[in-house]
C-alpha cells in the first residue's frame, strides 16, 4: 500500500460497506441449536485450513469440548476473504446467542456528569467493563494502521475482542475500506463500519499514537486528533447519538493512563462546547481498576466531584 494516498473520506466509502443499511442476521438461532451451529462453522473453516498455517492456530483448544475456542481462533486467524453464506449464517447464530446470554448494558442508564470546562451537560458517563457489553450508538475500537483486527489468537487486546464479537463481516468491511484507501491508516484518524453482532450498531476504528519512550507533545496531539475523529466521524454516519470511548492508545500502544484520561476528557469536552446539540450522551468506557482510578483522578483535576 502507498501510506502518502489520500485518506478514504466517509462519503467514499459508506456504500461500499452498506453504512446506511441496518444489519440484521438471516433469521433467530435458538439456543438448542448452539452446538450444531458450531459444528457447521468449525467444520468449514478447519478444511478451509487443513494443512496450513490456520491450524496451527488451535493452540492448547484441540479437543472435542474446545469447539468454539478452536472457532474463536480460527477465525481470528483467517483473512478476510468472503464465506459461504450457509457458514456464515451458523457463525452469525453462534454470536447472536452468545449476545442474548450477555448481560447487555444500554448506555442511556447510566449516571451523567457534567464536564465544568465544556460549559454543556451533563453528557459523560465513565463505566467500567466490557465494551462489547455496551448498547450504544457506537463504539469505539483501538485499531492499527491496518485496520483488519488482532490476528493473535486470544490476544487480551480490545481489538480482538471487537472482532470476535462481531464476528468476520468486521474484518471484511474493514478490508474493504482499506483496499478502496490503497494506503495504511493514518494515527489520529478514524472509519465507520456497521457493528454486526455487538449490540452497538457502528464501530468507528481509530488508530492511536504509539508511545515506546518518553511522551511527548506529538503523542498528545495525535491522542486529542483521533478522539476528535471519532466524533467528527459518529455525527457523519447519521442517526448516531451515543458514543463510547475505550481507552485509545492505552493499553499496547503504551500511552500512560492519567495524561490519556486527561486527553480524552478535555478533547470531547471542547468538542462538545463546539457541537452542543451533535450527541447527547459520550461515554469513558474502562475496563481495568488502574484505568478506573486513571480516570477518577483526571476527572478531578478537572472539578468534577
Amino acid at each position: 500500500m502507498n501510506n502518502s494516498a489520500q485518506v478514504l473520506p466517509i462519503d467514499r466509502y459508506r456504500a461500499l460497506v452498506a453504512l446506511d443499511e441496518p444489519f440484521a442476521p438471516a433469521r433467530a438461532a435458538l439456543p438448542s441449536e448452539y452446538s450444531s451451529l458450531v459444528r457447521t462453522a468449525l467444520a468449514h473453516l478447519e478444511q478451509e485450513g487443513a494443512g496450513g498455517k490456520r491450524s496451527e492456530a488451535l493452540g492448547g483448544a484441540s479437543g472435542p469440548d474446545d469447539a468454539r475456542l478452536r472457532l474463536r481462533a480460527l477465525l481470528t486467524v483467517r483473512a478476510p476473504e468472503p464465506l459461504p453464506k450457509l457458514v456464515q449464517d451458523a457463525i452469525d447464530g453462534v454470536l447472536q446467542i452468545e449476545l442474548d446470554a450477555r448481560s447487555v448494558v444500554d448506555v442511556g442508564m447510566l449516571p451523567r456528569f457534567s464536564l465544568p470546562r465544556s460549559g454543556v451537560g451533563p453528557f459523560c458517563a465513565l463505566w467500567q467493563g466490557d465494551i462489547t457489553m455496551l448498547k450504544a450508538d457506537a463504539i469505539v475500537n483501538a485499531a492499527n494502521s491496518e485496520l483488519l483486527g488482532c490476528f493473535r489468537p486470544f490476544h487480551a487486546c480490545i481489538d480482538n475482542a471487537i472482532h470476535s464479537a462481531a464476528g468476520p463481516r468486521l474484518r471484511e468491511d474493514c478490508a474493504r475500506i482499506m483496499r478502496a484507501q490503497g494506503a495504511l491508516e493514518p494515527t489520529g484518524t478514524t472509519k465507520a463500519t456497521r457493528a454486526y453482532n455487538l449490540p452497538s450498531r457502528f464501530v468507528l476504528h481509530t488508530v492511536g499514537p504509539i508511545v515506546s519512550g518518553s511522551l511527548a507533545a506529538t503523542h498528545e496531539e495525535e491522542l486529542a486528533r483521533a478522539y476528535r475523529a471519532c466524533l467528527d466521524t459518529a455525527v457523519r454516519i447519521g442517526g448516531v447519538r451515543s458514543v463510547a470511548f475505550c481507552g485509545i492508545s492505552t493499553g499496547v500502544f503504551g500511552f500512560p493512563r492519567e495524561p490519556a484520561a486527561r486527553i480524552a476528557l478535555r478533547t470531547v469536552g471542547a468538542w462538545m462546547a463546539e457541537h452542543p446539540s451533535a450527541l447527547d450522551l459520550v461515554v469513558f468506557n474502562v475496563f481495568s481498576g488502574e484505568d478506573g482510578s486513571a480516570y477518577l483522578q483526571a476527572l478531578r483535576s478537572e472539578g468534577v466531584r
